[in-house]
């Protein structure tokens, strides 16, 4: 079991097989399936086996939470190259309502200290559908930089977009 990880608005958590049905909620919306790139819908069953995997040396996911413990949305490292020295990063706070409260941001300050800190990191990549003018202003906000398009890398619902990749050096990030 981790630790928990408690900022002044949210609580990182691992996650449980009660988030499942929040997941499976949010993440076959639309609108979420475009912007995060779900191709397909994922199922309850689905959901449950990978929240109940097991745990992967290479990611570290967190459940974001509200400080009274209601589920707002799940970060994490999709991959963590230690021996690069680097990693990748994800973010989604899926229900608007929960948005431009500033969870997102301290949640995204704290996993960027724990790369750096406790990982030992010196990069943390992320990559962005540009049609997600939202999430790009978010990334930027946060520190990141644009370093580089992959024109029309992306599909969805017959729609081709941009792919925005951006990334934070340790040395750049100001709470180091």
């Amino acid at each position: 079991m981790k630790d928990s990880i408690i900022g002044k608005k949210v609580i990182l958590r691992e996650l449980r097989k009660e988030d499942a049905a929040f997941f499976v909620q949010w993440y076959n919306t639309p609108e979420v399936m475009f912007e995060c790139g779900f191709h397909k819908p994922i199922t309850l069953d689905a959901e449950l086996t990978r929240i109940a995997g097991p745990e992967d040396i290479d990611e570290d996911w967190y459940a974001i939470t509200n400080l009274s413990g209601r589920i707002i949305g799940e970060t994490g490292f999709l991959r963590l190259w230690r021996h690069w020295h680097c990693t990748d990063m994800s973010m989604i706070i899926p229900n608007p309502e929960d948005q431009g409260r500033g969870y997102g941001s301290e949640a995204g300050r704290l996993m960027i200290d724990r790369a750096f800190r406790y990982y030992s990191l010196n990069r943390i990549s992320i990559g962005v559908v540009s049609l997600n003018t939202q999430a790009v202003r978010y990334w930027a906000r946060l520190g990141f930089k644009k370093e580089g398009v992959q024109e029309q890398g992306y599909f969805c619902n017959g729609i081709y977009s941009d792919f925005i990749m951006m990334r934070l050096l340790k040395s750049e990030y100001t709470n180091t």
